[in-house]
Formats: structure tokens, C-alpha cells, sequence
């Protein structure tokens, strides 16, 4: 069984298994550090064959009469204890490890109350980051895109830590098409932007509540438990609070810039 060491936002993970290819895979994507001389944040074990490939988004979740939590997708399952402090994550194959982990992280996060996982992408402005978020297809990683060459954290799953005080975004090994650009590990957050594309450009600032509601179903989340949904919504009220949110309507090109920066 090797054992490595990964850094996550501000989390040490340690990463256990016994297959190389899941190794490989943790090594090429994650942020790998020495042996901690702490205690991890999370340990995970980690097993591959398990289920079928990749059939939808669907997710079931039981909490065991042990107090654990148990998540289940066609192509993986999570065990997890009730502190969030050690898991197991069996998949069918790196599509299925990759959606695993971005579940149980996301699920920590909020356990913990650290922060979010937001679907989203986010890019890097004279040492401000700026969150793009919006629907299926609104275009998020084209607005990555047309943002080169500025630094990119993100281009699908944005880690976010949200305090009353400071909202900082965290560069994330959970990415779909683009690769980690420049150098900078985080950047705190100037603004959100909610896609539409458009033929002209021109941006609408929300009022704290509509910018609340907006970002809502914007969360990587599967709910479980009362007490976890409760604080999502703390946390989205408190990023609400504290960073401007505005629907920005963008032509394909890198002109919208003009409008945020």
C-alpha cells in the first residue's frame, strides 16, 4: 500500500492504494509534498474496480447505523466517517476517481464549514481572482479561454474559502480541459460573473439576495443531512455579503474584459 501526500485549498490529504495506475493518476493532477509531521486534514484510501462506466450524475446517499456516509454512483462509492477525517473510494476507472474525489472534498468543505466547491471557472486579474459561473453551457470554459494569457485557478470546479471577513480562491486539481497557468497557489476573490452569451457585451449587478439565489444549484453538493444543507446556505449568504455578483452578457471574445477590469 503506498502512501502519499497531497495539498488541497489549505487541506493535507494523505492518499493510500495499492494500484499504481490510481497513483499515477493522484500524482499527475494533485500537488504532491513531502510526508506530513502533522496529522492529515483527510485520509483516503482508494480501490479501483469497482461498478460499470460512467452512466449519469445520479447519487444515492445513506448514512449507516455506524455514522457512516455512504455515497453511490454507477461508477463509484464512497464510505466516509461522520467527522469527514477518513474515507474509502472505490471507482470503476480515472472519469469516475476524479468525480469521487471532487464529491467527498466538496462534501468536506462544507462539513467543516471551510468553504465551497463552486461549478465554475476563474481567472486571474492584476493579482484579484474573478469566479465565472452560469448554467450547463453558459460558458464557462470559454471564458477561461478567451482570458489567456492571465493566470487560470480554474476552469470547472472553483475552491472557494469563505470567511465574514475575506473570500480567497484556491488554484484546483479538479479541471476539464485546461491546464494550471502561471504560479499563483490563491487570490482573493473581486467578483462573480454569471454567463450568457450575447451579441453585445453589457453587465447587470445583482442585489445581494437575487446574487444569493443564483448561486444556489452553482454548488458541487450532495446533500444528506439538514444540518450540511444549512451550512451551504450560510456560506452562500456570507460570499453573497461579501463579493459583488453581477450577470455579465459576453460576445465570444476577449472584449468582455473591458467591462470587469
Amino acid at each position: 500500500m503506498e502512501h502519499i501526500y497531497t495539498i488541497i485549498g489549505e487541506h493535507c490529504i494523505q492518499v493510500q492504494s495499492q494500484s499504481k495506475k490510481i497513483i499515477d493518476w493522484i500524482r499527475r493532477n494533485f500537488t504532491i509534498i513531502p510526508a506530513s509531521p502533522s496529522t492529515p486534514h483527510l485520509r483516503v484510501r482508494l480501490h479501483e474496480g469497482y461498478g460499470v462506466p460512467f452512466v449519469n450524475y445520479e447519487v444515492s446517499i445513506k448514512q449507516e447505523e455506524n455514522n457512516q456516509i455512504v455515497y453511490r454512483r454507477s461508477d463509484y462509492l464512497i464510505v466516509v466517517d461522520s467527522d469527514y477525517r477518513e474515507a474509502s473510494i472505490s471507482v470503476h476507472n480515472e472519469l469516475a476517481l476524479k468525480h469521487a474525489f471532487m464529491n467527498l472534498y466538496s462534501s468536506f468543505l462544507v462539513h467543516t464549514q471551510w468553504g465551497l466547491l463552486i461549478h465554475s471557472s476563474c481567472v486571474i486579474e492584476k493579482d484579484k481572482a474573478y469566479l465565472f459561473a452560469g448554467h450547463s453551457g453558459a460558458g464557462k470554459s470559454t471564458a477561461a479561454k478567451l482570458s489567456n494569457p492571465r493566470e487560470l485557478l480554474s476552469d470547472e470546479a472553483t475552491i472557494v474559502k469563505i470567511t465574514p471577513d475575506t473570500i480567497t480562491v484556491f488554484d484546483s486539481p479538479f479541471r476539464s480541459e485546461l491546464s494550471r497557468s502561471g504560479s499563483m497557489e490563491k487570490s482573493s476573490l473581486a467578483g462573480i460573473y454569471l454567463l450568457n452569451q450575447a451579441s453585445s457585451n453589457h453587465m447587470v449587478t445583482l442585489s445581494k439576495s437575487d446574487g444569493f439565489l443564483q448561486l444556489v444549484n452553482k454548488v458541487f453538493y450532495w446533500s444528506h443531512s439538514l444540518e450540511e444543507t444549512v451550512n451551504i446556505l450560510h456560506l452562500l449568504l456570507d460570499l453573497a455579503k461579501a463579493v459583488t455578483i453581477c450577470e455579465l452578457h459576453f460576445q465570444k471574445n476577449d472584449t468582455f474584459w473591458e467591462l470587469i477590469s
